[in-house]
């Protein structure tokens, strides 16, 4: 049998009779296409390129695998899941009124 404990309060669940969250997180690095407006006399890629390996050689692996890409997965009670998402929101909202971001 699969024993599963809340990630958060570390509460054992029975799968018989509790009921599991499960949240999932991914956090990858965004690469987005050279825009049509850049200069392309105005770049030299060959040094672009050298400053892009100089700076991967003296980075630890684990360091640029985890600066480009991340997964987390969490198994939450329902109480902790509730907890988790009034703290998301709550963190959403003050963030779009301290920014004025628009409703979209």
């Amino acid at each position: 049998m699969i024993r599963y404990t809340c990630d958060l309060c570390k509460r054992e669940l029975d799968p018989e009779s509790d009921l599991r969250y499960v949240v999932k997180i991914e956090v990858f690095a965004a690469f987005d296409p050279p825009s049509a407006l850049d200069e392309e006399g105005d770049r030299d890629h060959l040094q672009e390129i050298q400053e892009m390996l100089e700076r991967l050689a003296s980075a630890d692996e684990t360091q640029v695998g985890e600066e480009v890409y991340q997964q987390v997965r969490l198994d939450l009670c329902p109480e902790c899941r509730r907890q988790f998402l009034k703290l998301l929101l709550s963190r959403r909202e003050a963030a779009r009124a301290t920014y004025g971001f628009s409703n979209n």
